[in-house]
């Protein structure tokens, strides 16, 4: 979902009383969709820089045990 999509749903918050189902459960699957994609990048991304900061500790301690030899 782009931004100007969310921004669209955004707008018709004031409106949805007026929205038929149909639009309803279309803006609900839309945003159902983009809630997850955006969970699971989440997930992944924190398990990315929880591999980044690992590594970067192991390599700073073994740097260090060099520099202090």
């Amino acid at each position: 979902m782009t931004k100007i999509e969310l921004d669209s749903i955004v707008s018709q918050k004031n409106n949805f009383k007026n929205l038929p189902n149909n639009s309803l459960v279309e803006l609900m699957d839309k945003l159902t969709s983009e809630f997850e994609m955006t969970k699971q990048n989440i997930i992944e991304l924190t398990y990315h820089i929880d591999k980044v900061e690992e590594m970067y500790n192991l390599i700073l301690k073994e740097y260090q045990n060099r520099v202090n030899e």
